[in-house]
């Protein structure tokens, strides 16, 4: 199995941001145009661009999907995008616009059936369950659902949905390293393609994501944010320290 990078663009009103802890009150905003920087990804060798919806996170309104529309537009590569989908025709929107993955957080707890709703229309997804520990978080991370991690993967076994993206709330965007003991507990318990998100502020860590696992189980990927936005790592680095 491949190890994926996927940078992350992040958005708010419109424009690209970073979230410290998923605290909408600590955030960092960025000059760029959110479909420049998705061009700047996919010209130094990104395969992926990952784009969550903050607004419509919080909300369940899709109030970026113009913005998301011309990230798809810019690059060829393939786009994922999460936050506030929460019905068919939320996702629908976003297949339409050309998003290839849909990522479900929100309704991967309070509606699970949606998964195997879309799955059975043939779009393509994947469950984003972002905990605080191991208690999985919703509505933009700001309400505790009070299920742990362990009891939601089961529900998404076997069902074609496409990765599990795990996200340690404590530690995003502060760039002290990914939660490498979760991670590997959430590896031991699903057959589902795990991907890290959330900690990564260094060459370092990716290499250690890259390397996690035991036997022959890997992780699929790690989405990198904060550190890419702030110059600390450059996508041509990230991608040779993912391969080694």
């Amino acid at each position: 199995m491949s190890f994926d990078l996927y940078p992350a663009i992040d958005i708010r009103e419109g424009r690209c941001v970073r979230l410290r802890q998923g605290d909408y009150d600590r955030e960092v905003r960025y000059d760029s145009d959110p479909a420049d920087v998705a061009l700047s990804f996919e010209a130094a060798g990104a395969s992926w661009i990952h784009v969550v919806d903050l607004d419509a996170a919080r909300s369940g309104i899709a109030t970026n999907k113009d913005v998301i529309r011309r990230i798809v537009d810019a690059v060829s590569v393939p786009v994922q995008s999460g936050g506030g989908i929460r019905s068919v025709e939320a996702a629908q929107a976003l297949f339409d616009v050309g998003v290839v993955r849909c990522v479900l957080g929100t309704a991967a707890i309070e509606t699970p059936e949606l998964a195997e709703d879309l799955l059975s229309l043939g779009f393509r997804v994947a469950v984003g369950l972002d905990v605080r520990g191991e208690e999985v978080a919703i509505r933009g991370w700001e309400i505790g659902s009070g299920k742990s991690i362990f009891e939601v993967l089961p529900r998404f076994e076997n069902t074609g949905v496409e990765a599990v993206i795990v996200t340690q709330i404590n530690n995003d965007g502060m760039g002290d390293g990914a939660d490498l003991e979760g991670l590997n507990k959430v590896m031991a318990a699903t057959d589902l393609t795990v991907i890290a998100s959330g900690g990564v502020g260094s060459l370092a860590d990716i290499e250690r994501l890259a390397s996690l696992g035991t036997g022959e189980r890997r992780l699929g990927g790690v989405i990198v944010g904060k550190a890419i936005h702030d110059g600390k790592i450059s996508i041509n680095e990230a991608l040779m320290s993912a391969r080694r």
